[in-house]
């Protein structure tokens, strides 16, 4: 049995449609709320649900708020309930939007997109690995983004941002908090049109080539294979799917660059 939040709209629904028709049971969770994480609407969980059952799928609706630790254990709680155990666990719920710059801070924004990105994905994991542990097999993928540590894509307004590097950072705790346990925690970037960069890609970002490959379902065929049976030895690594392409992002301290060898003739020279 699969979960995936933010399964209403497009990544989220590419991965709701992979898994399903991969045979697993997805549980389609989604609040319907506009960009900007306002409003609540049936209408894009049920859709997606409508498209799986047209494929022969088995699923369940949730339009539940998982913003919150309690909101995303209860998720688990629920889709326990009905369909027995949890296997498969995407963390795609999101808003972009909100949160003000570095000069002009809006909190109560900040707080919605800490709590939607990070705490909301800190209580769905704790809640499956609990359950996952049981069988000692279960696979967890989390969403993030390379606004959060590669310094090409930042922005002024950093909100978004730094809730995708708290959960980039829990995705490496969470894996290293199974080992042995059978459980693997992985992250994705994905770079796909859909609604929240529509208007950016359409006016060609930072250059990007016209004819770029940007389907949602090149994501999702990358996160099938981390919840497969070929991934078990797979964990604690972000990959970037984008353009149909992979590419991992690793993280290293090094003693040879530009500034290090700044710093060290600077400090040489002062003894």
């Amino acid at each position: 049995m699969a979960i995936v939040t933010g399964a209403g709209r497009g990544i989220g629904r590419a991965h709701a449609l992979m898994l399903a028709g991969l045979g697993a049971r997805v549980v389609v969770n989604d609040l319907g709320v506009a960009i900007d994480g306002s409003g609540h609407d049936v209408a894009p969980a049920s859709e997606t649900a409508a498209l799986i059952e047209a494929g022969g799928g088995r699923c369940l609706i949730d339009t539940s708020d998982v913003g919150s630790i309690s909101g995303g254990r209860e998720l688990v709680a629920r889709a326990i309930n009905a369909f027995g155990q949890v296997d498969i666990l995407i963390n795609n719920a999101g808003v972009a939007a909100g949160g003000g710059d570095v000069t002009q801070p809006v909190e109560a924004q900040l707080d919605r997109l800490i709590d939607i990105h990070f705490k909301g994905a800190i209580g769905t994991m704790s809640a499956a690995i609990t359950d996952m542990t049981k069988r000692r097999w279960g696979r967890i993928v989390n969403t993030v983004s390379e606004v959060a540590l590669d310094a090409r894509f930042a922005t002024a307004a950093y909100a978004y941002g730094a809730a995708k590097a708290a959960l980039w950072s829990a995705t490496l705790s969470a894996a290293k908090a199974c080992e042995g346990l059978g459980v693997t925690v992985n992250a994705i970037s994905p770079g796909a049109r859909t609604r929240m960069n529509a208007d950016m890609l359409d006016a060609g970002f930072r250059g990007q080539p016209s004819g770029l490959d940007t389907d949602p379902a090149h994501v999702a065929r990358v996160a099938a294979w981390l919840v497969s049976e070929a991934a078990g030895d797979v964990t604690g690594r972000v990959l970037h799917a984008a353009g149909g392409q992979v590419r991992e992002y690793v993280t290293n301290r090094s003693a040879g660059t530009d500034l290090v060898r700044r710093i060290q003739a600077d400090l040489q020279a002062a003894l």
